[in-house]
């Protein structure tokens, strides 16, 4: 079993109505939260702690220069930590959410990780 890797003090609930957006994970769902991937770890049917998680690089997701930028992308627009799409931990790196789809910044243009599914937003 894999050691958990906990995101020390952390009040906010996460839950379908929290506010933050949801993605399916591996089998379960995980909430994007200031850059980072929250999971529920329960215990004794309660929340424990959450637990940091990051998107495995897969042929669904995979990592890599390849230039597939996006419109988004074509006009100017910069993914960065201030650039309006929500910060994705995927593999050793941080890809930008923009409609389902996770964006690269590389050079001067923008790699497509593949997708997530969004449960909700």
């Amino acid at each position: 079993m894999n050691p958990c890797h906990c995101h020390p003090d952390h009040e906010h609930q996460h839950g379908a109505h929290c506010g933050h957006t949801a993605i399916q994970h591996n089998g379960h769902v995980d909430y994007l939260h200031d850059g980072h991937l929250h999971h529920p770890h329960m215990v004794d049917g309660k929340v424990a702690h959450y637990d940091e998680h990051r998107l495995d690089v897969s042929s669904a997701n995979p990592e890599g220069c390849v230039d597939t930028t996006a419109a988004c992308c074509g006009t100017g627009h910069r993914h960065g930590p201030d650039c309006g799409h929500e910060a994705v931990p995927h593999g050793d790196h941080i890809d930008y959410l923009v409609d389902g789809t996770l964006h690269h910044p590389c050079g001067d243009h923008c790699d497509q990780h593949g997708s997530v599914q969004v449960v909700s937003g």
